[in-house]
């Protein structure tokens, strides 16, 4: 049993250490010498080691992970963890000043924040009464991953807040990052060791935050900034604006970046942005941009979200970094829609902190346009700091007796003919037994936003289509696990776990199938707008051009590309064959029963939305909809009783206009539910 006066020397140590920890890691002010803060962080460990009952969450010796772990579980964000829309000119800047100016009846009073946008890996963090309990990544901004253990290993993160009384719960929002200094010195370890190095340091702090083993977390030295609080269990508490949450995430004992700046209008915006060009190549961590967001908490409430962003912040980028090199080849890939890109094969070089040793050509067109020859010296970018393209050709330093680039005339992987359809500008293999398409549709099958079928990465899919395992996706559920154990690199364990990951792929949901067959341009979001209108996989079939087009967000051309999908009869036997083993081709979420009690005011009433409503979601609206007695379509006919019309409404609203449909806004729509509760 420890003394009373070993506990109050416990509680002692860990005040100082924790005091030391925020002056050092946060304000960069060290109040002691680190071998003092050495020899009382042991006295510590050696009594919280002969008393370990006395070990709280909160000790400094926590920060350390004890032992590996096994896995990460997903956790769904208390609050969305959204990505922002990026702007690269004045131009684009202005443009989304004018789309959040025109959702707000009458213009309030407002002014901007700026803060560096820090070029690392988003995280949220859950604090319940003061003291640190979780850390989960970004993920798709609905759910992430619990990385917890790794979080505590970040010694900018303060395990119990600097807050008397704190409340019951805060959310914080904050950028993890590798400053540049001890990137370089992971990189010279590595190096000597004979592993392979990190590309950037955005790269190497993803990977780190995703170790299994929180010890090797501890080693690389994380940082972290804060820039966003939530305080969802006493909203009387938040700060009315961002930037006083900022101040107050500061006394909390976050670091919050000082290079933050308030600005009355998009002129003094840019005059932050211009400054901080050329005095980010001095900070200490690497940023590519400029946050701007509007400082009014309650004005953001408002203004609320995209499908994919807040509509009240934007992040201005700089510009992609130029660089020369030198072309060594020009190859082809063949993708899953049998496109045929061309690809340049270049000296690796240095592009705004990634090796780079490819870059695409998009097209025949391009090349020509270019003038590039195999041997030229080119100028490089990254387009939208993402994808690295050829930009020009300094002609003046072509070696002699190159030639013109021509494209080939056969697919490289199965040899057909490869053809330009009349009115495009890519070439294409038409085989649908083609090898490349066929890899090229099961690592998209598989992929996180798809079927998310853990292991079943391109080696393996390369494997399975070069020994003739796998002629289609449906192949796939008809795999045996002794034949995928024959692999290479593979054993009956990995085969097992193979095996078992794609069948509980059938679970997935009907968008995610949707997503995952392929169709030309239907993303993620439309899948998951497509499996709401058509709520079955016929439903989608028997559509109309007219009626997909009708769909909010679906337009003529994805309209188009979807119908004819379904008017290939090999298209339709793959989704019957994907429903005969399985596969979600229809949504399972409940049908929503009025009660017979209460009035129908929407009783044999039939409802189409369109826009963005200002506070309900469109599932939120169908819901009131169906509770009020009313059926919800999803294209205007003359059948059509009312029309429910948001922000941004499309061809649904004009034609609702011809015919002389009645219209609802959102407020209509609660008046008239109102009757029926």
């Amino acid at each position: 049993m420890p003394t009373p006066e070993q506990e109050q020397r416990i509680i002692q140590l860990r005040i100082q250490l924790q005091k030391a920890g925020y002056a050092y890691y946060v304000l960069d002010d060290p109040i002691m010498p680190d071998a003092i803060y050495d020899q009382l962080y042991r006295e510590l460990q050696e009594l919280e080691t002969q008393f370990p009952e006395l070990i709280t969450p909160d000790s400094p010796t926590q920060r350390v992970g004890d032992k590996p772990a096994t896995q990460f579980v997903s956790v769904s964000h208390n609050i969305p963890l959204y990505s922002l829309e990026n702007a690269f000119n004045e131009q684009e800047l202005r443009k989304w000043e004018e789309r959040w100016q025109r959702q707000v009846n009458e213009m309030p009073d407002f002014d901007y924040v700026c803060e560096l946008k820090i070029d690392g890996s988003a995280i949220a963090l859950t604090y319940e009464n003061g003291q640190f309990l979780r850390g989960v990544t970004r993920g798709d901004g609905i759910t992430g991953e619990d990385i917890t253990p790794n979080i505590r290993t970040i010694r900018s993160i303060p395990l119990r807040l600097n807050l008397d009384p704190p409340p019951a719960r805060i959310e914080v929002r904050g950028e993890v990052f590798l400053p540049l200094e001890e990137f370089q010195r992971i990189n010279q370890q590595r190096e000597t060791t004979g592993e392979y190095l990190f590309a950037n340091p955005r790269n190497a702090a993803a990977g780190t935050l995703r170790q299994l083993d929180s010890r090797i977390v501890a080693q690389r030295r994380l940082d972290f900034f804060a820039y966003t609080l939530h305080i969802p269990s006493h909203p009387e508490q938040q700060p009315p604006t961002q930037w006083q949450c900022l101040e107050l995430l500061h006394r909390m004992g976050f670091r919050v970046n000082p290079n933050r700046q308030r600005c009355g209008d998009l002129g003094e915006v840019l005059g932050y942005f211009d400054q901080w060009e050329t005095g980010r190549k001095s900070l200490p961590y690497m940023t590519d941009g400029v946050v701007v967001k509007l400082n009014d908490l309650a004005l953001q409430q408002q203004l609320g979200f995209t499908q994919k962003f807040p509509r009240w912040a934007i992040a201005l980028k700089y510009p992609a970094e130029e660089v020369s090199t030198q072309v060594l080849d020009i190859v082809v890939n063949v993708g899953r829609t049998g496109a045929v890109t061309p690809m340049a094969v270049m000296q690796p070089v240095q592009v705004a902190g990634t090796t780079v040793q490819r870059a695409t050509l998009h097209n025949e067109d391009r090349i020509k346009e270019l003038d590039l020859r195999v041997g030229d010296t080119v100028i490089i970018r990254k387009a939208g700091e993402i994808i690295p393209e050829v930009v020009r050709v300094l002609t003046d330093l072509r070696p002699g007796e190159t030639k013109p680039y021509q494209m080939p005339t056969h697919c490289p992987e199965c040899g057909s003919l490869l053809i330009r359809p009349t009115g495009e500008a890519v070439t294409r293999c038409v085989n649908s037994s083609c090898p490349a398409i066929l890899r090229g549709s099961l690592i998209h099958w598989a992929s996180r936003d798809a079927l998310d079928i853990n292991g079943l990465g391109e080696k393996i899919v390369e494997q399975l289509v070069e020994n003739d395992l796998v002629r289609s996706l449906v192949d796939l559920y008809r795999l045996e696990q002794n034949a995928i154990a024959q692999l290479e690199r593979m054993g009956a364990k990995s085969a097992e776990k193979l095996v078992n990951a794609i069948a509980q792929s059938k679970q997935q949901p009907y968008s995610r199938v949707l997503y995952g067959l392929g169709i030309r341009y239907v993303g993620k979001v439309n899948a998951e707008t497509l499996s709401q209108s058509f709520p079955t996989i016929e439903q989608l079939r028997q559509a109309t051009v007219e009626d997909l087009a009708a769909v909010y967000s679906i337009g003529l051309e994805i309209a188009q590309s979807v119908w004819q999908w379904f008017r290939n009869e090999a298209n339709w036997q793959l989704i019957q064959d994907l429903q005969a083993i399985g596969l979600n081709l229809a949504n399972s979420a409940p049908t929503v029963t009025p009660s017979p009690e209460a009035p129908q005011p929407f009783a044999g009433k039939t409802v189409v939305i369109t826009g963005t409503l200002p506070t309900l979601t469109r599932k939120e609206a169908e819901t009131l909809i169906k509770q009020a007695g009313g059926k919800v379509s999803s294209s205007v006919s003359k059948k059509t009783d009312y029309v429910l019309v948001g922000s941004d409404a499309g061809s649904k609203l004009t034609k609702a206009q011809e015919l002389n449909i009645p219209q609802l806004d959102e407020e209509a729509l609660r008046d008239i539910v109102k009757k029926s509760l």
